[in-house]
């Protein structure tokens, strides 16, 4: 391969008109001749610069409405020629083909469409043929062409031509055909996961995922580990939208705490009061609801205060002063809400190993979209858990009824423990997490935790009893023997929230009403692993 091609002829067509202009210009200045198509050669003229229209170059005008105007041999031999190869010239110079050295292309804005919610006809008529086709032609004969698909790169090129006397380099030219194949890739998924849904198509044969580099990471999970954040492009509020006002990058762990921490918190709508969730290595440590922003912080904090140590606090309410000082009170890592006031942004100021995120907004809890997971040789696809349950869904299999106040922690307990790590216990009161056991292989030992962990917390409050005297619990998925129920009732509980469905079920609700417990069943289960 040639290492230092000179770039004589470019191909330029974009959706994508920013920086195109001073692009071509930078071009042209350096003698590059410039073909374009359709809207880009208008542009470009209009800017004042000497431009060759496609159709001129094929002999044939663009038709049925820009659909065809670049599937033609005379732009796919001028990218696709060896220029090195006697029979690849033979041709050229046979059926008059000029060498194409750039081709500059971004595609039709197909992803934007579907995420404005256009229809389908719009859809399908944003999606790019021509460009793609260039793209992997231009991209496949890197030994002699530059491809460029994104905007950012402009710049890159033209620093390249600088140091290269007005030439490529190859390594320049490879760089850029990865991500050129990445980019009709990415498309290319999303094309295929929107038709799929337009569809309904639930298990195609095939699944593509596709992501856009945010930024690179110091590490994984561990050190040894290396990392990357990509965001998919579906704008969900969250920390991949979220403008981080002060600290240092986040770390691969304080993304995944961060995502787990925004996603409990946007469950509470904040129309019906203001909601803190503290998360420590994805699993809450501490959730509660108030009447103000700092008094459901506190109250959180309360929960478990050794482990919000260190943790991630979310809100579903803009952040004011007074809970960012009582944040303050202790070392967090990350806090991110919809957004934060003046005065709160002063105070977390000083504070300068903490990173405030604020997103605009919060993620719709009840929204649909699919998830997977990595596992060896493949990977699993789901839907995403945005199962609700209403008081109305809850059916009450126990002699006694709980309580308005009890059925309020219950429903509270409930949201709570879908985002928390299989095996799930989430004792509450008075709509706070008072003891949470987490990601046990026995439902049992998370009962017997998230007591333990009560206990604990009441002596450090100087409290008379542990809150769980009198919570109500969720359970994550159904209790399998009595034995959790009667753990439950020795932790003073006396309301519990599960999907019901077991085989001893009977034998649990008699145990229930045995102690003295109101149960509600819900009939569905959040397992989360």
């Amino acid at each position: 391969m040639t290492d230092r091609i000179p770039l004589r002829r470019a191909l330029i067509s974009v959706s994508d008109k920013e920086g195109l202009v001073d692009f071509a210009r930078a071009l042209a200045a350096r003698g590059v001749e410039l073909l374009s198509t359709g809207g880009t050669a208008k542009a470009l003229r209009e800017a004042g610069l000497a431009v060759r229209d496609v159709a001129e170059v094929t002999g044939f005008p663009e038709m049925m409405d820009g659909r065809v105007k670049t599937l033609h041999p005379a732009v796919h031999g001028g990218l696709l020629a060896l220029r090195d190869n006697p029979e690849h010239r033979a041709a050229m110079e046979t059926h008059g083909i000029g060498a194409i050295d750039l081709l500059a292309v971004n595609l039709y804005p197909f992803e934007a469409t579907v995420a404005k919610g256009a229809a389908y006809d719009d859809c399908i008529e944003n999606i790019d043929i021509g460009g793609p086709a260039m793209i992997r032609a231009a991209a496949k004969n890197h030994a002699y062409v530059t491809t460029i698909v994104d905007v950012q790169d402009y710049a890159a090129l033209l620093a390249e031509l600088d140091a290269n006397d007005g030439a490529t380099s190859l390594q320049f030219r490879q760089r850029m055909a990865q991500a050129a194949y990445a980019r009709t890739a990415a498309y290319d998924a999303a094309v295929s996961s929107w038709m799929a849904g337009a569809i309904g198509e639930t298990t195609p044969r095939r699944r593509a995922f596709a992501g856009t580099l945010a930024q690179p990471l110091r590490y994984g999970e561990n050190p040894h580990q290396s990392a990357a954040f990509y965001t998919d492009g579906s704008n969900r509020p969250g920390v991949a939208t979220a403008r981080q006002w002060q600290g240092k990058e986040l770390s691969y762990n304080n993304i995944n705490d961060t995502d787990a921490a925004f996603e409990l918190v946007a469950e509470f709508d904040p129309a019906e009061g203001p909601a803190v969730a503290i998360i420590k290595h994805a699993n809450p440590c501490g959730v509660a609801r108030a009447e103000t922003l700092e008094s459901a912080y506190r109250r959180a904090f309360d929960c478990d205060r050794t482990s919000a140590f260190g943790g991630i606090i979310a809100l579903n309410r803009n952040l004011d002063e007074a809970t960012a000082r009582a944040i303050t009170e202790i070392f967090t890592e990350v806090v991110i809400a919809p957004d934060a006031d003046d005065a709160a942004r002063a105070v977390f100021a000083a504070k300068k190993n903490l990173r405030l995120l604020t997103t605009g907004g919060l993620p719709d809890a009840r929204a649909g979209g699919l998830t997977f997971r990595q596992v060896a040789g493949g990977f699993l696809v789901q839907n995403r858990d945005n199962g609700h349950v209403a008081r109305a869904d809850l059916r009450v299999v126990t002699q006694r009824q709980p309580t308005e106040a009890e059925l309020a922690d219950l429903m509270f307990a409930w949201t709570v423990a879908k985002h928390v790590k299989s095996n799930a216990i989430v004792y509450a009161r008075d709509l706070a997490t008072v003891g949470i056991g987490a990601g046990q292989m026995s439902r049992v030992d998370s009962t017997r935790i998230g007591r333990r962990k009560s206990e604990d917390m009441a002596e450090a409050l100087g409290l008379s009893a542990p809150l769980t005297e009198g919570a109500a619990v969720a359970s994550d998925a159904f209790f399998p023997f009595a034995d959790g129920i009667e753990a439950l009732a020795a932790a003073g509980a006396r309301a519990v929230i599960q999907p019901g469905g077991s085989m001893r079920d009977d034998e649990v609700i008699a145990a229930a009403d045995r102690l003295g417990l109101a149960m509600v069943f819900t009939g569905q289960r959040h397992f989360r692993h």
